[in-house]
């Protein structure tokens, strides 16, 4: 099964030279140690920053510079800060080309729950709403299952909805999906993986494209 490492690295294949992104609390936040070599792109955090780099070193950390997760960033030449009013109003104007968000739960038509679950108590969904209804493209990072071996790909999600119909792909520890008018379309396993251990352990309607690779490091 892929590391939360190795689900980011594969993310960051699906970037795109000049686009600005969203990274999402979690696994997210570690595409941005994996962009490309030569790629140009313009990281964006909710809390009011264009231009984040990598995380930084131990003992580079400058408590100052944190991305929405309260985690402590690096900034590239040309990144620039701003108030939350501003960076939301350049995600409700359809300004950032995608997002990378984690979830709790999918459903086969791409809906999303990320942000609570009830009875307990969460922080709050930050930024999650306005980025799913705003954003040109959405990816999800995420465990394929829950801790009790439960698929977290599912007809239709249990938990409070964050957006509807708004998910295009997955990058689970157990392979890549996209998500089709058909269900969940499998395009890559991790790793050892075999395709009848990934249709075990998925719930929603599960079709597997004409060519399915290993995905490679």
């Amino acid at each position: 099964m892929l590391t939360k490492e190795q689900i980011a690295h594969r993310i960051a294949r699906e970037l795109k030279d000049g686009m600005y992104v969203n990274l999402g609390i979690g696994i997210p936040t570690l595409v941005a140690n994996y962009v490309p070599e030569g790629m140009t792109i313009t990281l964006q955090s909710e809390n009011g920053l264009l231009g984040m780099g990598p995380f930084p070193f131990e003992g580079e950390e400058d408590p100052d510079l944190i991305n929405a997760g309260k985690q402590t960033i690096t900034t590239l030449p040309g990144s620039s800060f701003f108030d939350s009013a501003m960076s939301f109003g350049m995600i409700r104007a359809g300004k950032v080309d995608l997002t990378v968000l984690g979830a709790m739960e999918v459903a086969e038509n791409g809906d999303i729950a990320n942000w609570k679950i009830p009875g307990k108590m969460v922080k709050g969904m930050g930024g999650a709403m306005d980025l799913v209804a705003a954003a040109r493209n959405i990816i999800v990072a995420m465990q394929h299952t829950d801790k009790a071996g439960n698929s977290k790909l599912l007809p239709q999600c249990t938990l409070p909805i964050t957006g509807l119909k708004c998910v295009k792909k997955i990058v689970s520890d157990l392979g890549v999906f996209d998500v089709t008018p058909h269900g969940f379309s499998l395009l890559e396993t991790a790793p050892g993986v075999s395709v009848d251990f990934i249709k075990e352990k998925t719930l929603g309607r599960l079709s597997i494209s004409e060519h399915v690779a290993e995905i490679q490091f």
